[in-house]
């Protein structure tokens, strides 16, 4: 699976919250200043070559929708910035929090839980 740019996550996000969708309403749900109509069209066709929305037609415009999952993406993600980042080894990922104060023990033992949880 093909990584993506700031902007191309930034459609993702709102393709992934609304499901199906027209260009016009995914540049309502982005921030201010909002891109240019062409701009965000121009995003969504290249998400659509690198496979990761399709479209069905509308009357004369097009519908899109993701069919890469946001959770398939996630783990990609995630996966990709310990593999680069820290030698392969989520248990050295999560030191780095821990030594940088970005997570707690209370936090470290609630994960703990629900791996426990899930392991069960």
């Amino acid at each position: 699976m093909k990584q993506l740019t700031k902007a191309e996550e930034e459609i993702m996000q709102v393709l992934w919250e609304l499901k199906k969708t027209n260009v016009k309403a995914i540049i309502s749900e982005l921030p201010e200043p909002k891109p240019a109509y062409n701009t965000v069209s121009t995003i969504v066709r290249i998400l659509e070559a690198k496979g990761f929305v399709d479209y069905e037609k509308q009357g004369k415009g097009h519908l899109y929708f993701p069919i890469v999952q946001k959770q398939d993406y996630s783990n990609q993600s995630i996966n990709t910035l310990v593999d680069n980042y820290f030698q392969g080894s989520f248990k050295s990922m999560v030191s780095f929090f821990v030594k940088k104060n970005d997570l707690d023990l209370k936090d470290l033992e609630s994960i703990l839980k629900d791996i426990n949880k899930n392991n069960t």
